[in-house]
C-alpha cells in the first residue's frame, strides 16, 4: 500500500533579484518519512523549507502540504497549516527573556491551541519529557548549554503536536557526542509523535542516523537521491566526497 503524501512540490523557483536560488525543485515527502537534504552552504536548502511554510514567497511552482495549496491559500488557512508543521530554526530561536516554561507556553497562546485530552501544563511537561529535559522547566535560556537549547526548541515545536517537522541544521555548533544524541532524538520523536520530517544538514553522522533517504542539492536543483549507504558508495566522486 502506497504511503500518504504529506508534502508535494513541483517546479519550484525562487530568485532574489538577479540571483537564482531554486531552479525547478520537485520534492515528495511521505507520511512517516525522514528526508535529508545535503549540499553546500548558500545553495537554497533553507530557502526551500521557508517556502514550504511561506515564510518566503516562491516565484512560481506548486507547494501542497497536508492537502493545502500553500502558494494560493489565504492567511487563515496558512495559520492553520502552520500549527501542523513544526519548524526548528538553526539557532533554536528561544526567547532569552522567557523561562523554558514560558518559551513553550508562547506558541500555545499565540495559536490558541486547544487539546482536550491535556491541559497546558501537561502539554509542556510531556514535550519536555520527550526531549529529556523536564528538570529544566524553570531555567532561563542563558543557563542552558547549546545542546539543551536545541532540545528545548524541539520541545517547543512538539507542543503543538505537528504532523511534519522541518529541521534546519539541527546539530550545527554541537560537539560530536551531543550531535549524535540530537540525531537519535529526531528518530525517537518520529516514533513517539508519528511525524514526517525534512532535515537540512551538513552533519553526515546526523544524515546517517536520522534519515531514510537523502537528496543532494547543487546550484538550486536536486542532483541525486538515495539512502546514506547508496550515496556513500556512489560511483561519482563528487557525491562520495560528501560522505568523507
Amino acid at each position: 500500500m502506497e504511503k500518504e503524501i504529506v508534502i508535494e512540490i513541483e517546479q519550484l523557483y525562487k530568485s532574489f533579484r538577479e540571483k537564482h536560488i531554486l531552479k525547478g525543485i520537485d520534492l515528495t515527502l511521505h507520511k512517516g518519512e525522514n528526508l535529508g537534504i545535503v549540499g553546500k552552504s548558500g545553495i537554497g536548502k533553507s530557502v526551500l523549507t521557508k517556502c514550504i511554510v511561506r515564510l518566503i514567497e516562491a516565484d512560481s511552482g506548486s507547494i501542497n502540504v497536508l492537502g493545502t495549496d500553500v502558494v494560493s491559500c489565504d492567511g487563515e488557512e496558512l495559520n492553520e497549516l502552520r500549527k501542523k508543521v513544526g519548524y526548528l530554526f538553526q539557532g533554536g530561536a528561544l526567547y532569552d527573556s522567557m523561562s523554558v516554561r514560558e518559551n513553550l507556553l508562547f506558541p500555545v497562546r499565540r495559536t490558541q491551541f486547544v487539546d482536550r485530552k491535556h491541559d497546558t501544563e501537561e502539554l509542556i511537561e510531556r514535550s519536555l519529557r520527550s526531549v529529556g529535559l523536564l528538570d529544566a522547566i524553570d531555567k532561563m535560556p542563558s543557563e542552558l548549554s547549546g545542546g539543551m537549547k536545541k532540545r528545548i526548541a524541539l520541545a517547543r515545536t512538539l507542543i503543538l503536536k505537528p504532523q511534519i517537522i522541518l529541521y534546519d541544521e539541527p546539530t550545527t555548533g554541537l560537539d560530536a557526542v551531543t550531535s549524535g544524541e540530537i540525531s537519535e532524538l529526531i528518530q525517537q520523536i518520529r516514533e513517539e509523535y508519528q511525524t514526517a520530517a525534512i532535515i537540512i544538514t551538513h552533519d553526515m553522522k546526523c544524515a546517517r542516523i536520522a534519515t531514510d533517504t537523502i537528496r543532494i542539492m547543487k546550484e538550486g536543483q536536486f542532483v541525486t537521491e538515495g539512502t546514506y549507504e547508496e550515496l556513500s558508495c556512489s560511483g561519482e566522486k563528487e557525491i562520495r566526497d560528501y560522505f568523507i
